[in-house]
């Protein structure tokens, strides 16, 4: 097999920490790559003035396909964020967030298996604001029919290609009736079309605060979440607390043309350097880029390889995880587990 060509984002914090136990691990799955190392995140801004330096858009644009460790944002000032750019800059508008209980680490919310669908380009998250007068500040929530009809068959044929059940659409249209009420209309249109396809994908809705109550008290009745931008981020979050933990969840950022992987937590500064960072997220997003990559045999050997070890080998587990565990020990253990898993056919 040839090499896959991806660029790699170490980002910052515990980034490169835990971007590194990623490659490690894709590696023992017989994953050849050339990886192409590029600046991201705090680190690029303080050396180039650019959290987002054109290089490495350019460097992404080229290959289509890149790995991403977790990058610091300031909060209330400093450069803006290089996560919404780079979503920005390469179309990506599509993030896909799996939430699956991990074997050996189940918790009192039972099993859970499912995907939140969240539009990635604009909605409030895009940080349209303005001081219109002292003391007085206005963000702008802009929904369009054509990110929002984008999205929509995106979650039906993401659905149908994972084989799921149902599509939920998440808003608030019964506040902004316009805003939210134009999502949801084109989540309906969007099961209409796929119906029309031959499709069977089940449909309903459901109010984002409903949502919050039924994901603490039954996870179970949903499958894909089709969420706005905004919506999708908190209820992310909400959602990996249900399997015990940011540092379980991966994600993808899909476009027509590129897509970037990443786990979907943060730099974690105050742990970065003491060798106790959390892998498996950023672990199971890289077994997400396998998948994409036309490996699915890949993406099973690192999930089952992650599981051997949540399930059977406690010693080896981080503190967030509520073991003693290091990240190279950690690390060494999935490597050793995925490559116990059986060879492909």
């Amino acid at each position: 097999m040839s090499a896959h060509q991806v660029v790699y984002l170490p980002g910052d914090g515990i980034g490169p920490e835990v971007a590194s136990s990623a490659r490690r691990v894709l590696e023992a799955a017989d994953m050849e790559f050339d990886w192409i190392e590029k600046p991201l995140g705090l680190g690029a801004f303080e050396a180039h003035g650019d959290a987002l330096p054109q290089d490495t858009v350019d460097a992404i644009r080229a290959c289509g396909v890149a790995l991403k460790g977790p990058s610091t944002t300031p909060i209330g000032g400093g450069h803006v964020s290089a996560n919404v750019r780079l979503r920005k800059e390469l179309e990506l508008f599509a993030n896909v967030r799996p939430v699956k209980t991990v074997p050996g680490l189940e918790t009192s919310h039972g099993a859970i298996d499912l995907v939140i669908v969240r539009e990635n380009t604009e909605d409030l998250y895009a940080g349209l604001e303005n001081e219109v007068a002292p003391g007085v500040v206005t963000s702008l929530k802009v929904i369009t029919d054509r990110a929002s009809r984008r999205i929509a068959r995106f979650a039906f044929d993401y659905a149908k290609r994972w084989e799921r059940e149902r599509v939920t659409a998440v808003h608030k249209a019964n506040i902004m009736k316009l805003a939210d009420g134009l999502f949801l209309d084109c989540a309906r249109e969007a099961k209409e079309e796929s119906d029309a396809a031959g499709g069977t994908i089940g449909f309903d809705d459901v109010l984002v605060d409903a949502l919050c109550m039924h994901l603490v008290t039954n996870p179970g009745r949903y499958d894909v979440l089709l969420l706005e931008n905004l919506y999708g981020d908190i209820v992310s979050d909400l959602a990996a607390g249900l399997i015990g933990g940011l540092g379980l969840a991966p994600g993808g950022n899909y476009g027509e043309d590129c897509a970037v992987f990443e786990a979907i937590h943060g730099s974690a500064p105050d742990i970065a350097g003491q060798g106790i960072a959390n892998p498996i997220a950023m672990i199971l997003s890289g077994a997400m880029m396998c998948h994409h990559l036309g490996r699915p045999d890949a993406y099973t050997r690192i999930r089952r390889g992650v599981a051997s070890v949540t399930r059977d080998r406690k010693d080896a587990l981080t503190p967030d995880l509520g073991g003693t565990g290091t990240t190279e020990g950690l690390t060494q253990a999935i490597i050793e587990g995925v490559q116990a898993q059986p060879q492909p056919a």
